[in-house]
């Protein structure tokens, strides 16, 4: 398996259509796409098979998949490759630091697909719909951009749908089983490797979908070790 890793972490090296760690990117998207379509983002995109599927449907958007894993992110990337998809690209970067690699307002709509759902209390500030990282997406999406999370986790999901009520976002779908009434119609029908494994174990899949407050959203200070509630 290791050598299986390696391999792939060197193809990568050599794919046109994976940028890993790239300096001075914000503003080089519309000469890489060779056009200014609307950009949507897959975070957490795994094997990347939203981020091909959606651009394999809609030639009119760019898409690009972000993620530290290089090794899952191959197949993606090689697949897009090989049917000649030329508009999608991989970016291999730590989604913290995403404000790097995008100027204000660029992206459209932001998909994430199964992200890790950090389910210790103390791991929450990782969730990638936590306080800061909305902040962050506010930086980067557009005016009435789209957040969508597609998970297994109640958990993440209930986690969730507390950030959109707090920060008054806009609710504009929440589907607490996709699959109840049969195959949902596309993209939610696009099954990811996880979802596949999740869907053989008899787990409920959960979607939301959402826009972002004008207001800036502001990341709660953390409490002092110390810090008493106020009675």
């Amino acid at each position: 398996m290791k050598a299986k890793k390696l391999k792939r972490f060197a193809a990568i090296k050599e794919f046109q259509n994976v940028f890993e760690f790239p300096e001075n990117m914000a503003e080089k998207w519309s000469d890489i796409f060779k056009n200014n379509h609307p950009i949507v983002v897959e975070l957490a995109c795994g094997k990347g098979e939203y981020t091909v599927n959606m651009a394999k449907a809609f030639p009119d958007k760019n898409f690009i998949g972000v993620d530290i894993k290089g090794n899952r992110m191959f197949v993606g990337a090689q697949k897009a490759l090989q049917e000649n998809i030329t508009n999608v690209c991989f970016l291999r970067i730590r989604i913290e630091s995403i404000l790097q690699y995008f100027s204000s307002q660029r992206i459209s709509e932001i998909w994430i697909t199964f992200p890790d759902p950090f389910l210790r209390e103390s791991k929450a500030k990782n969730r990638l719909t936590h306080h800061k990282f909305l902040a962050i997406y506010q930086q980067i999406l557009q005016p009435k951009g789209r957040i969508h999370l597609k998970t297994d986790s109640t958990e993440l999901y209930q986690f969730t749908k507390e950030m959109i009520a707090h920060h008054q976002c806009e609710l504009l779908e929440d589907n607490p089983d996709i699959y109840k009434n049969g195959t949902p119609e596309f993209p939610l029908n696009i099954q990811t490797f996880y979802e596949g494994m999740h869907l053989a174990d008899n787990r409920i899949i959960k979607y939301l979908q959402f826009r972002l407050p004008e207001s800036d959203i502001i990341v709660p200070q953390k409490k002092k070790i110390h810090e008493e509630d106020p009675v």
